[in-house]
């Protein structure tokens, strides 16, 4: 018996999901390893050709773009996961700061100067809202607690705290320091930054 049109036109569409998916996946492994890595590479690994890539992804830069929307959707899950009511202020912070690195060091191609190419200067502050929209809340609570040093607008914490992980991150991908180093300086350095005292060991 032949199968059924609705049928066939649904497996057609959970084929090209998996088959997308498959890309977008091989595109985060192989460009966060060899950042010139060509559409045959990705295509190699994720068990398809090129053309293939081609038809889900028109171009490189729209494939990257189509990285760029995944990983920051995907990093916005991770720190959703948060709880950053419960602990006081300064603790929620250091949570968020451990979480987000830990997302850099799962994703090495958010290091990649291929995401910071693809996404317009003008836009930087936009790409990143997902990631910190539980952040704007948690620098809002800590500065009306007296924790976060109000000196500092909310929004000039956000853009800092974001600056300070693009530069940990560079540290990285040239060599200069090693993940777990960057990532303590990451830390310390929004602390020291943000929290109305000094930190201590106990940060």
């Amino acid at each position: 018996m032949a199968e059924p049109v609705a049928q066939r036109s649904r497996k057609r569409r959970l084929d090209a999901k998996r088959s997308r998916a498959a890309v977008l996946d091989a595109a985060i492994a192989v460009l966060g390893r060899q950042v010139d890595a060509s559409i045959e590479d990705i295509a190699a690994v994720a068990g398809v050709v090129r053309q293939t890539v081609y038809a889900h992804f028109p171009s490189r830069t729209a494939l990257i773009g189509a990285v760029v929307e995944h990983l920051t959707a995907e990093s916005a899950r991770a720190l959703d996961a948060l709880d950053l009511t419960t602990p006081p202020p300064d603790e929620a912070l250091r949570r968020w700061l451990e979480a987000s690195w830990a997302v850099v060091l799962r994703y090495p191609v958010l290091l990649s100067p291929l995401i910071a190419d693809a996404v317009p200067p003008a836009d930087e502050h936009d790409r990143h809202r997902p990631v910190t929209a539980q952040l704007d809340a948690l620098v809002r609570r800590g500065r009306q607690a007296g924790v976060f040093d109000a000196r500092h607008g909310e929004s000039w914490i956000i853009t800092v705290t974001i600056a300070l992980g693009h530069a940990a991150g560079q540290e990285v991908t040239a060599g200069r320091m090693g993940p777990d180093e960057a990532g303590a300086a990451y830390r310390d350095s929004v602390l020291r930054l943000v929290l109305n005292r000094p930190i201590t060991e106990a940060d």
